[in-house]
């Protein structure tokens, strides 16, 4: 990312604007921010960060850190991030956001459980003046900036990385293991890998993952080899990796030793040694430094008033809302390739985190040393 915010101006002293704030006859709280004397805000800020779940090891590993970093070095470590995690949970992520208001945050970062369930939260937000980033999921309601991934592009490289691994086979059955209903990234990924794999594969069995929970995508799979018979998959294409873990449980107890091609996203740890052993095909590498770097610099430059521009390079529109500024990061097909260039070269995992005693012959037939 080659964009950086503006800093605001310098903010006035306390007793200036006191006297300011006198002259009209306003009370002000004491308790409020700094604002300049062109009525934006200072460094003093709250923003609030509220993350779907902490199951996905993405969440809690690189995203919070990563934004909190990113927030610090906007405002010269005077800002403070406030941190929720709904853990899967709608409703609870509602009764976050409705204390973040209370809390009088100067702007919200909202990876949303339920993109449509969080709408009302969200227009109670902007309607105390807050401003909203969707982060990750496009949420609905009146939010201000969107920023995530291109998520059709997410499946389109998953569902063009299995018609590699599955070769020349005359449409071959896979099952299909796509993520949340609740979630609008999921159909986004769904549509980017059909667009490639129609007409090529047959859709042997295809289910919505409750809750994107590997053990939901654990049962899913049971029923589908059941259905099908355990030597007529010839692939699945799994949304992400916590559910090709679930996938590939399956089809182990199944008692199936030659493991089918099994696709993947966000490049856990989990995951990545998957790969490296050949019981994972592939995931998809998202530069989670790159998206949070952008939530944070919208959070910051939205909680004191000033405008997009610098930042957001497209917009896009929810259900509601029209021309939402919107920054989307690409991503990377990792598979045993690449493991080097990608996520040890970028520093989300070492060598040595990858490569445990477990994995160490694999990782040194992969060139992993």
């Amino acid at each position: 990312m080659n964009t950086r915010m503006r800093r605001a101006a310098v903010a006035v002293a306390a007793t200036t604007m006191a006297v300011s704030l006198a002259a009209c006859g306003s009370a002000k709280e004491s308790g409020d921010k700094a604002t300049t004397d062109s009525g934006k805000k200072g460094d003093d800020l709250k923003i609030g960060l509220l993350l779907p779940e902490n199951v996905t090891a993405r969440y809690e590993k690189f995203d919070k850190p990563i934004i909190e970093k990113k927030v610090s070095e906007l405002t010269g470590g005077k800002a403070e991030v406030v941190y929720a995690n709904a853990k899967q949970d709608a409703t609870l992520q509602s009764q976050q956001v409705d204390t973040m208001i209370t809390n009088k945050v100067d702007a919200l970062i909202i990876d949303a459980v339920d993109a449509k369930a969080i709408e009302n939260s969200v227009k109670k937000a902007k309607d105390e003046g807050i401003p909203v980033v969707a982060f990750d999921r496009l949420a609905e309601g009146p939010i201000d900036a969107y920023t995530s991934f291109d998520n059709e592009e997410v499946g389109r490289v998953q569902g063009t990385a299995l018609l590699e691994a599955l070769g020349d086979a005359a449409k071959p059955t896979i099952v299909m293991m796509n993520g949340s209903i609740t979630d609008p990234n999921a159909a986004l990924f769904k549509k980017g890998a059909k667009s490639v794999l129609d007409g090529k594969v047959t859709y042997g069995k295809e289910y919505d993952t409750k809750e994107w929970k590997p053990e939901n995508a654990n049962a899913n799979m049971e029923g589908a080899i059941t259905a099908l018979g355990k030597d007529k998959i010839a692939g699945v294409y799994s949304a992400n990796d916590g559910m090709a873990g679930g996938i590939i449980q399956a089809l182990k107890s199944a008692g199936i030793s030659k493991l089918p091609p099994v696709t993947g996203q966000d490049a856990e740890l989990a995951g990545v040694q998957r790969i490296v052993t050949g019981e994972q095909f592939m995931s998809v590498y998202k530069p989670y430094p790159q998206e949070g770097i952008v939530a944070a610099e919208m959070a910051v430059a939205l909680a004191k008033g000033e405008k997009l521009d610098t930042i957001a390079t497209s917009k896009v529109d929810n259900a509601g809302t029209k021309g939402i500024a919107t920054v989307l990061v690409p991503v990377v097909s990792l598979t045993k390739d690449n493991i080097k260039d990608t996520v040890i070269k970028d520093g989300i995992y070492t060598l040595d985190e990858i490569c445990t005693a477990k994995y160490k012959a694999a990782c040194d037939a992969a060139g992993l040393k």
